[in-house]
């Protein structure tokens, strides 16, 4: 399937509607899976203690989105990038890979 060009409304829109419920996503697994402590976590990601535990609690990132397979291996992948320090995924990928699974796009006016 060939994906529309980078459109900043798009990604736009993938950042403000998707991309808090990933963070969230990404922190319940380094949390419940990788058993990393939620501090370590907020010191890694940069962000403070309080937000990871609403993201834990979904007070942040709440709201149901689909996870696609290959929307599960780019949120792997930056759960490892966040330990090792070597993050390579970027909001490009997670835009292109929601683009794919939701159709989202922008129709010229």
């Amino acid at each position: 399937m060939n994906l529309p060009p980078c459109d900043i409304m798009t990604c736009d829109e993938v950042v403000r509607n998707y991309l808090p419920q990933l963070r969230a996503e990404l922190v319940c697994r380094l949390v419940e899976e990788k058993g990393i402590s939620q501090a370590k976590v907020a010191k890694w990601m940069g962000i403070s203690r309080a937000a990871v535990s609403q993201y834990m609690s979904r007070k942040r990132g709440s709201g149901e989105i689909y996870i696609s397979m290959d929307l599960d291996d780019i949120i792997e992948s930056w759960a490892d990038g966040v330990i090792t320090g070597e993050g390579s995924v970027t909001i490009c990928d997670i835009c292109r890979c929601v683009q794919k699974v939701n159709q989202i796009t922008r129709k010229p006016k």
